[in-house]
């Protein structure tokens, strides 16, 4: 619910920061701006059923739909489904979406060949376990389910895109949430979650998925952007990102 409410009121300011890099449909793995196109982590696309998970404005999706799938995109902010519905009247093309937490998948049984997401809902997810089994749940056999999130060793450093972002501050094992509270309301606002590359392969392998890569991108030499903590000065050092891929029930 907090997340729910910080997005809401971040949207309008995100997709005017990155609308432009992101693109009305485009797709972006992360800040380093490494695109599917290069990663090729959901293969063939083309008339398969295929849910994004975080869509925010739909750009993903959207890329998907112009290579023959049928995407459907889920998002707990319903002010960037609102981005997204405007893009689609603009292009006069609909991306299917709706307001819909990743914590709890409102999709039947084996209902699509891909799942995927782009740097956008699983970090704000307090139960990864329960979600990469929904995630398994809605896949049919042999289903791709490809995500990026923020690489887990940057849990260790403070989130500064300069120099002092290059310190480690803490204990990479540390897996207190990340909370932040309104000073006023004494509400909580905002909470991401830690989890290791070790749980991540762990919670992965134990709801019957193989992961097939990861990548680990590294910061392309023409990218000068900066976007909140991610930079040319720490991304030449350290991964910013890690993107998995992985198959379900794969041999």
């Amino acid at each position: 619910m907090a997340n729910r409410a910080d997005w809401d009121a971040y949207a309008d300011e995100y997709q005017s920061t990155h609308g432009e890099y992101l693109g009305d449909s485009g797709f972006l793995w992360g800040p380093e701006g490494v695109r599917e196109d290069e990663v090729l982590a959901l293969g063939e696309v083309a008339g398969k059923d295929v849910l994004e998970i975080g869509c925010g404005a739909g750009q993903c999706s959207r890329w998907v739909l112009e290579h023959g799938g049928r995407p459907v995109g889920i998002d707990v902010s319903g002010r960037q489904l609102q981005h997204s519905r405007r893009i689609d009247e603009e292009r006069g093309v609909v991306v299917p979406a709706l307001c819909a937490s990743a914590a709890r998948l409102p999709f039947g049984d084996q209902t699509f060949d891909v799942v995927f997401s782009a740097f956008g809902a699983l970090q704000f997810v307090a139960d990864a376990s329960a979600l990469v089994a929904d995630v398994a749940r809605v896949l049919r056999p042999d289903g791709v389910f490809a995500f990026s999130i923020t690489h887990p060793t940057r849990w260790m450093f403070l989130d500064d895109p300069g120099e002092e972002g290059l310190v480690a501050s803490q204990s990479y094992w540390d897996r207190t949430p990340y909370v932040e509270v309104d000073d006023v309301t004494g509400e909580t606002r905002y909470v991401e979650h830690h989890r290791t590359l070790g749980d991540w392969v762990g919670t992965l392998a134990r709801n019957g998925f193989v992961i097939t890569d990861l990548h680990e991108p590294e910061w392309p030499a023409d990218n000068d952007r900066t976007w909140g903590g991610w930079s040319r000065v720490r991304g030449v050092l350290t991964p910013g990102s890690a993107i998995f891929v992985t198959t379900l029930g794969a041999v």
